[in-house]
């Protein structure tokens, strides 16, 4: 290389701008280096894949070279395509690789290539690249083998992912952290936190990201065992002072329960982002706590941190959950007005349900045919829900007509109004409601809850015999409702929502939290709270039903629903029967 290449690629190695690399360029031009390899592949690898870069002028590059494209060169503009806001573009140059005839693809190849068909959802061009991989020899590399668990996984194939995991001869931390992030967002949560252990067996060391994902994982299913195993090992290995990990162990902590844990993780944070703040106050929201989630948001204002969507929706939800309607409307208007932010759906939803459940429902219909998404079948359903609550048939079947409409009907919409027609004894409404789910053929979603006891976690359904201890699980149910009926507990002699889906009306002794309430009772030390996770509302028969059991066998039992917790003790509920 002469003096001249020598002084150029030493300036190119310090460019950090477009102006720059013009200036550079120019000289390139004026010197005849422009096609010279070294040269060529220092100005397009900086405008292919620099942040400050310009892949408009890469393209200016590429067309202008004369010659074949090293390897080197392809993967420039392979990479810069494929995190780019055009990744077909990177697949099109990998396929003009293929024709070069000096240049074949490499293991970094392969990856860029792979992560552009990761953002495109392209399961052929994944399988393609597979073969390829295999036929170039690099099938048993870590980098290519990563990629391709992540490829897999966002293209739906997590069977694939895990054998492709599986058959590594070396998997890196790198490799780990990515099946796991592929599980955790695959919502396959209870898979994810079971990596923790193989990594431990494998004699892997976990790092900050894979506490983050794990903790994610711990967030969802509720499993404050596990999290606090996490936040000693965070503490372990020195990273608990991470903005990022702090903030995974707040959302843990308030998902799972435990908001004091949660604000001595905040109390004890050196720096705090926007999120660190958000997860404290839609913490207290789905706790019910709304006047806690304002106070929050006050000192959030005060310490300088601008709040964003997230925020409002947290303090929405506190409102919506405590009654506080006067409160919820003044933070809703303050959103555009003070913070120039547009509410979504989520929002105006928040909105409709603060009005319904306060029994405000000409107010939550107002609120939906003055939104901007006022078409969308989210707002029609959450006030169909407080129609059920205030027993408002008039207005029930307004919102189930406006859903029949959008053609957003499901089974629970009918179940609902099922609901609404048996309490106001109109039998020819509630025989339309059984006609349509049958005509329809709609089916309930299956409901389930789960409780950690230890480190392993317990998963029941309705009328469940699936558990190796079910015979005494129901021996133990039967002494829990005896005891609890002498605490007050009056069963409910019937599901007026059943016999639209079966032939038979299930027992409501069997629903899914109570087996789960009587296998911690019978399996945990006295005075241990139990903690339990369902995917539905909680029943109204369920609510009192956990508020004498903790009465009686004078437990701390944390429930959490689709909408919120209910922390119950000495016979009552946090939510006030607000709920």
């Amino acid at each position: 290389m002469c003096e001249k290449a020598r002084v150029i690629v030493r300036m190119l190695q310090g460019c950090n701008s477009m102006n720059k690399l013009r200036k550079i360029h120019s000289h390139v031009v004026i010197n005849g280096l422009q096609h010279h390899p070294s040269i060529f592949n220092h100005l397009l690898r900086f405008c292919a894949i620099s942040v400050t870069g310009s892949l408009s002028y890469a393209l200016l590059l590429f067309h202008r070279f004369d010659s074949d494209l090293s390897t080197t060169a392809w993967n420039s503009l392979v990479r810069g395509f494929s995190v780019s806001s055009s990744p077909l573009s990177s697949l099109l140059f990998y396929n003009r690789m293929l024709l070069s005839s000096l240049s074949r693809p490499d293991i970094f190849t392969f990856s860029f290539a792979l992560k552009a068909c990761e953002r495109l959802r392209s399961i052929p061009k994944c399988l393609e690249l597979h073969g390829s991989i295999i036929r170039s020899g690099f099938p048993d590399d870590a980098i290519v083998s990563t990629s391709l668990v992540r490829c897999y996984s966002a293209n739906g194939k997590i069977d694939t992912a895990s054998k492709v995991f599986d058959e590594m001869p070396v998997r890196d931390l790198v490799s780990w952290n990515a099946m796991i992030s592929c599980l955790s967002h695959a919502g396959l949560h209870h898979q994810a936190l079971s990596m923790q252990k193989r990594m431990e067996d494998e004699g892997v060391c976990i790092d900050a990201y894979t506490l983050v994902a794990l903790l994610s994982s711990c967030a969802h299913v509720s499993a404050l065992n596990m999290g606090v195993l996490l936040h000693r090992i965070a503490c372990g290995i020195g990273c608990e002072n991470s903005v990022y990990v702090s903030n995974a162990l707040i959302d843990m902590y308030a998902k799972s329960g435990s908001l004091e844990n949660a604000v001595s993780v905040f109390n004890g944070m050196r720096k705090r982002d926007v999120l660190t703040w958000n997860s404290m106050i839609v913490g207290y929201g789905v706790h019910g706590h709304g006047v806690e989630a304002i106070s929050f948001f006050r000192k959030m204002v005060t310490s300088g941190v601008k709040p964003n969507a997230i925020t409002f929706l947290g303090l929405l939800l506190g409102c919506s959950h405590q009654g506080l309607v006067k409160e919820g409307v003044e933070h809703f208007q303050m959103m555009g007005s003070q913070f120039h932010l547009s509410p979504s759906v989520k929002h105006y939803g928040c909105m409709v349900d603060l009005y319904g459940r306060a029994g405000q429902l000409d107010k939550a219909l107002e609120m939906i045919h003055t939104s901007a998404c006022h078409e969308d079948p989210v707002l029609w359903r959450t006030l169909l829900g407080s129609c059920k609550i205030h027993m408002n048939l008039e207005l029930g079947e307004v919102a189930m007509k406006k859903l029949v409409q959008l053609e957003a009907f499901n089974a629970g919409d009918y179940v609902l109004m099922t609901s609404l027609y048996s309490a106001a004894n109109d039998a020819q409404g509630f025989a339309s409601m059984r006609k349509l789910i049958r005509s329809h053929d709609l089916r309930t979603i299956p409901g389930w809850s789960w409780i950690e006891i230890g480190d392993q976690v317990h998963k029941f359904v309705v009328d469940d015999k699936m558990h190796l201890d079910s015979a005494l699980i129901y021996s133990q149910l039967q002494e829990v409702v005896r005891r609890a009926i002498l605490a007050g507990y009056n069963p409910e002699d019937s599901n007026i929502t059943c016999p639209a889906f079966s032939d038979r009306c299930l027992n409501s002794a069997f629903h899914s939290e109570k087996l789960a309430i009587a296998y911690g009772l019978m399996t945990t030390p006295s005075g241990t709270t139990l903690r339990i996770t369902k995917n539905l509302r909680v029943c109204r028969d369920c609510h009192s039903f956990t508020k004498c059991v903790s009465k009686a066998f004078g437990r701390d039992i944390i429930v959490r629903d689709r909408v919120r917790f209910h922390h119950f003790a000495g016979g009552l509920c946090s939510c006030n029967d607000y709920w």
